[in-house]
């Protein structure tokens, strides 16, 4: 992996030793750090130490249910972002699951695809962007809006000197465009910096 891109943390929390194997494969060939527990006692406490990015959590289990888990969870770690996943699902727990700041609900079995979909929506969110290509995006984005705010120069300026358009000046910065080289090239020169500068510590 690229320097600057550690691999993204998922716990999964399930008493099915089946599903723990199935979900490790499957997150661990899509490039994530995962590991599993069937003991939902001991999820608080891992969570705790183990500076994850994603909670994957079951909300049938026995001795404690998912709720009662992610309540446990959100007492050690408020932000870290959750998936429940159910056999049963109902409307009670889910709006429980949400209150609790839970980021999604799915119902098992579960559609790979779907839940690709689910961990793209929570890197975004997190700002856990997988990929060196989209991490080297953020550092040239953040940069940029770095040098920027340090001239005091707004984007309306930004786009006069460069001539390109607010728009894209303000994709770039978000790392929601990626920015072409002659792009790159003019924004260097409207800083008085040189290109490589705009890449960070890359």
């Amino acid at each position: 992996m690229a320097k600057g891109v550690a691999p993204v943390k998922v716990l999964v929390v399930d008493d099915d030793k089946a599903i723990c194997e199935y979900m490790e494969t499957f997150l661990t060939r899509d490039g994530f750090e995962v590991k599993t527990l069937s003991d939902p006692e001991t999820a608080p406490e891992e969570v705790k130490n183990g500076g994850y990015h994603l909670v994957v959590l079951d909300l049938m289990m026995p001795g404690m249910d998912g709720v009662e888990a992610l309540e446990r969870i959100r007492k050690v770690d408020s932000d870290v972002a959750v998936v429940i996943f159910t056999g049963y699902p109902s409307l009670e727990t889910a709006v429980q699951s949400m209150k609790l700041d839970a980021v999604d609900y799915l119902k098992k079995p579960f559609n790979p695809d779907e839940f690709r979909e689910v961990l793209d929506r929570v890197m975004r969110k997190k700002g856990l962007l997988r990929s060196p290509e989209e991490n080297l995006h953020r550092v040239i984005g953040e940069t940029i809006r770095g040098l920027r705010k340090e001239r005091g120069l707004t984007l309306k300026q930004m786009a006069r000197r460069t001539g390109l358009s607010v728009s894209l000046l303000s994709q770039i910065e978000r790392a929601e465009s990626s920015a072409s080289i002659s792009s790159l090239y003019k924004v260097a020169i409207a800083l008085d910096v040189r290109i490589q500068d705009l890449f960070g510590e890359y």
